[in-house]
């Protein structure tokens, strides 16, 4: 039941590859996974799963997966060993190529597919921002960086233009995945399929514009920015690009060398804009008729120019965490619960702490302060203050790894035990677990319990429980 105008216009565009296109439709989509390399890498990952797992050809940590496979279910997925994305999603991040140590920004960004995924190429180093306008999807976006274990993101809850008037020339780099009319979601989105309209497109061109143009003021000069999308849309696509480099000229599309172009990609169309910018081949579309994926469309941008480091100092930093009576508690709780390795694993970032009420958050290197910003999470939360003491928070477990920590439970992968924690059950292991001890799932963390004796008492949050 596609949209009839819809199904026009795609003759129109496609020409003879119009009845493939169609076919595609019957199709069934294409299911992928992406590893944690914080957790895993490719060949453990294989060894350890009975998936049926085939490379991504433009995400090198990415596998396409049977439906047999469930990996929803797996326990692995309430570990953060991999992130459940739709395969072409993956293509935007892959091209920003974000380094450690960048600054960098995801501007559109819940779920949080592509800000996990940019936060594994930036290796635990520099400063992500994820930002999502929506409250609610803002809550998942920042559940999933929390079980991921990535401790270098701020979760942000704004609007593109509240964003561009506080970091104005602040990133290396820019993801806008943006907000479309979501054509090349039909095959699995039905009701992207009920709610298109030719009306609906154009607003979201115009929409798009606007989110660029207040990207392009948070860019450095020579930064590089990713647009992408997941409609065919010319007028969001080709066109909204060419429209965006009409306005700003300090900007152009990078051109990748021969060889740099997967399987799977193929050119964008310069003859589908209207003043047909021949540049716009270099930019790239994933149809369903030729690519195991979704369709999907993105460039990557460039703006000219270079920045002087010294400018970056010039940003308020924010007011830290030193509180005497608390630090004693904090530091009470490393001295017991963590491992040297565990304790050096966080000494570098205890001299960037901030309270949130009783919530204490490490804040990443080179964050500025957030006085005026709506944030949900602050960077790595370490945990909160109870009367007298320290209490470790869930998102802390997913960030270290067991031999950082001093109480360890390792669970194997067919130990019933494993159900019964996460379903918000006591479990039981050797007797000489005592204190905050670390539930995993063999070498991967679930989250807290506190043990006397090898009985360990849940700590899992209750929110995340498994029901029945």
């Amino acid at each position: 039941m596609l949209p009839q105008l819809f199904l026009d216009r795609m003759k129109q565009m496609l020409e003879e590859e119009y009845p493939a296109f169609l076919n595609s439709y019957e199709d069934a989509r294409y299911q992928a996974l992406r590893i944690n390399p914080s957790k895993t890498d490719r060949n453990r990952f294989a060894e350890e799963t009975s998936f049926h797992l085939q490379p991504v050809p433009w995400e090198a940590n990415g596998f396409y997966y049977e439906k047999e496979d469930q990996p929803g279910k797996h326990p692995y997925h309430e570990a953060g060993v991999y992130y459940i994305q739709e395969p072409s999603a993956m293509a935007p991040a892959a091209y920003l190529d974000a380094q450690p140590g960048e600054k960098v920004l995801d501007l559109c960004a819940a779920p949080g597919g592509k800000s996990t995924q940019i936060a594994a190429a930036m290796q635990g180093k520099g400063l992500l921002v994820s930002n999502e306008i929506h409250p609610a999807r803002a809550k998942i976006l920042s559940q999933n960086v929390e079980r991921m274990g990535i401790g270098n993101a701020i979760v942000t809850n704004e609007d593109s233009g509240s964003l561009a008037r506080f970091f104005p020339d602040f990133f290396d780099c820019i993801v806008v995945d943006a907000p479309c009319s979501g054509e090349g979601m039909f095959r699995k989105d039905e009701q992207a399929r009920n709610e298109w309209s030719e009306a609906n497109v154009k607003l979201c061109a115009e929409r798009q514009q606007e989110i660029l143009d207040n990207a392009a003021e948070m860019l450095k000069p020579g930064g590089r920015m990713v647009y992408s999308t997941c409609t065919f849309a010319p007028e969001e696509d080709e066109d909204g690009i060419s429209s965006f480099l009409k306005r700003h000229p300090e900007f152009s599309i990078l051109r990748l060398e021969a060889g740099e172009y997967p399987e799977g990609l193929s050119c964008g169309c310069p003859e589908w804009s209207q003043d047909q910018n021949p540049d716009l081949r270099y930019t790239f579309r994933i149809w369903p008729h030729k690519s195991e994926g979704e369709g999907h469309y993105l460039a990557l941008l460039r703006k000219e120019g270079t920045w002087a480091a010294e400018d970056d100092r010039k940003r308020k930093i924010p007011k830290y965490w030193n509180e005497k009576a608390g630090r004693s508690y904090l530091e009470e709780f490393l001295k017991k619960s963590l491992t040297k390795a565990g304790h050096d694993a966080l000494e570098a970032g205890l001299d960037r702490l901030i309270l949130f009420g009783d919530q204490l958050y490490q804040l990443p290197e080179g964050t500025p302060a957030l006085d005026r910003l709506r944030v949900l999470r602050p960077g790595l939360h370490l945990g909160a203050f109870k009367t007298k003491r320290f209490e470790p928070s869930h998102a802390l477990s997913h960030y270290l790894k067991p031999e950082q920590a001093a109480s360890v439970l390792k669970l194997e992968r067919d130990d019933a035990q494993i159900l019964a924690y996460l379903k918000g059950n006591t479990v039981n292991g050797p007797s000489d677990l005592s204190g905050w001890t670390l539930v995993c799932i063999e070498g991967y963390a679930l989250g807290w319990g506190k043990a006397v004796s090898g009985t360990v008492k849940n700590h899992y949050p209750k929110g995340l429980r498994i029901q029945g």
